[in-house]
């Protein structure tokens, strides 16, 4: 097979999920295999047609994760799936059942899914989680041809007599739409480079823009000049692809905050002159554009939710290349806000386009800014792959933040901007350079990012560990995770204008 054509991805086709989503009081025919919730401690449902005994004979006592497949004589597979201490479900906790039945029966494309009354959670949040789950879990992206594997025809939730019957569809709906945000981010992260260029994800911010209600505006090189965007044209200097700044807005009427969402658009990582190493990470740079492809996939989803909080996006995208026009380590960049920055490390390039777009942000009569990259190495080594790291310069802000990763399951650590280690961007020739020391590099990066946000209340969000999974578990996916977009989502849904911050005397941010 030939190279894929930049045109191979359908970005309207991958906004509408595939999958019919319904809520019913009767299970509708056609079903292949549905899931049946089991409490630890109780009887078991009718449905499955075994009783305590039987289940516990194979294994199966009802504990969170347990799935339990029994084969039905001429019906749909009955798939027993484990809720554990009925007082503790939660969203969480459904949305991983909803994945681990999904995955339980993977040959299946028309699945359902008994919503039981009775339990802590409203039938709203265990539809709009069960939805997430099982759509999240059966996601894949294939450019080989028109059909995904394994994915879903349909997903019906069966409402129990005592259930909320209109909640649970509007939990459901809203369940799609923040699943098909989530796919979207995941199917950005995942395209070749030579299919989602700087120039084809500005096209495919046009399209989405006009199906989802966004204002949509795409700079290419010549505007990015005169917006004297140094850090951008500079990181792009080594690439044959021009770059572009996309700038998103939606504009509810009578907003009740305004928030600004900044993405790195990185949409390949060479490293520049400071060549990555030739092994598996590097052939996954493709993802560096992961934070951008999280704003624009959060913001489809606004419209739809009914969303508050007037929201401006800016993406800044392009290659960083080597090449023997590429920027050079000694070169000194001048930034939008005329800030000067020495070129240490070509592969510390993250931080330089995303500069100027903080400041394009701060030019915005916004509340606070929120910044989004795969921007570290250390902070991989720091969190690992399941928690993302989160600084800034308001505590209000990085509340909010990790209050809306830890509503949807993508859990943020907080580490200390300490404001004693700028020291190591000191120059002799510029205001700053591009990298710090040895040492603390995802906090020397956030201070560097600080310099350009021109006091507004920000947090900056490192996702380099959690933009790639390195196995499946529950909704989670192997590959791309398309980490951040719910996040995102949920931040714009709650965000509500921060208090003012102070800085205490050793550099630390205090309320």
């Amino acid at each position: 097979m030939g190279l894929v054509k930049i045109a191979d991805f359908d970005p309207v086709q991958s906004l509408q999920s595939a999958a019919e989503v319904t809520v019913a009081e009767q299970l509708p025919e056609g079903v292949d295999a549905i899931a049946v919730p089991v409490r630890a401690g109780a009887p078991a449902p009718d449905p499955l047609g075994l009783d305590a005994a039987a289940l516990a004979a194979a294994g199966f006592t009802g504990k969170r994760g347990q799935t339990l497949v029994v084969p039905g004589s001429g019906g749909p597979v009955q798939v027993a799936v484990g809720l554990g201490d009925p007082e503790t479900v939660d969203a969480d906790l459904v949305r991983d059942a909803a994945a681990d039945f999904a995955r339980a029966v993977p040959q299946h494309k028309a699945l359902a899914m008994h919503v039981p009354a009775g339990l802590t959670i409203g039938a709203d949040e265990f539809a709009r989680a069960a939805v997430e789950g099982a759509l999240l879990a059966r996601w894949s992206f294939y450019l080989g041809g028109a059909e995904r594997p394994g994915g879903l025809a349909s997903l019906s939730l069966v409402a129990d007599e005592a259930a909320d019957l209109d909640a649970a569809r509007e939990g459901a709906r809203r369940g799609q739409v923040v699943a098909r945000a989530a796919a979207l981010a995941r199917d950005l992260a995942s395209c070749p480079a030579e299919t989602l260029t700087a120039t084809r994800i500005g096209e495919i911010a046009e399209q989405l823009g006009a199906q989802t209600g966004l204002q949509v505006e795409v700079f290419g090189k010549d505007e990015i000049v005169q917006m004297q965007c140094g850090g951008l044209l500079g990181v792009n200097r080594g690439s044959m692809q021009p770059p572009r700044m996309i700038r998103l807005r939606y504009e509810p009427s009578d907003p009740t905050g305004r928030l600004a969402l900044v993405g790195k658009g990185i949409m390949y990582d060479a490293g520049g002159i400071s060549l990555k190493p030739s092994d598996e990470s590097h052939s996954q740079m493709k993802n560096d554009m992961t934070g951008a492809g999280a704003v624009l996939a959060s913001m489809t989803a606004l419209r739809d939710l009914g969303c508050r909080t007037a929201v401006v996006g800016y993406l800044m995208c392009t290659d960083n290349m080597p090449s023997g026009s590429a920027m050079r380590l000694g070169d000194v960049l001048t930034m939008r806000n005329g800030k000067t920055v020495e070129v240490l490390n070509t592969d510390a390039e993250g931080r330089l386009v995303m500069a100027d777009a903080l400041v394009l942000a701060t030019e915005e009569p916004v509340d606070a800014v929120v910044n989004i990259a795969t921007l570290t190495g250390q902070c991989l080594r720091t969190l690992g792959t399941e928690v993302a790291g989160v600084m800034g310069n308001n505590p209000d802000v990085v509340a909010q933040v990790v209050a809306a990763g830890a509503a949807v399951d993508e859990p943020l650590w907080e580490l200390p901007l300490l404001r004693s280690y700028r020291k190591q961007l000191a120059s002799t020739v510029a205001d700053m350079t591009n990298m710090g020391g040895a040492n603390a590099g995802s906090i020397t990066a956030a201070l560097f990012l600080e310099e350009f946000v021109d006091g507004r209340p920000w947090a900056h969000i490192d996702i380099a560990g959690t933009a790639q999974a390195p196995a499946e578990r529950t909704w989670r996916n192997k590959g791309a995770t398309g980490t951040g977009a719910r996040t995102l989502i949920e931040l714009a849904m709650r965000f509500a204008r921060p208090e003012a911050a102070t800085t205490t005397p050793d550099g630390r941010i205090g309320a």
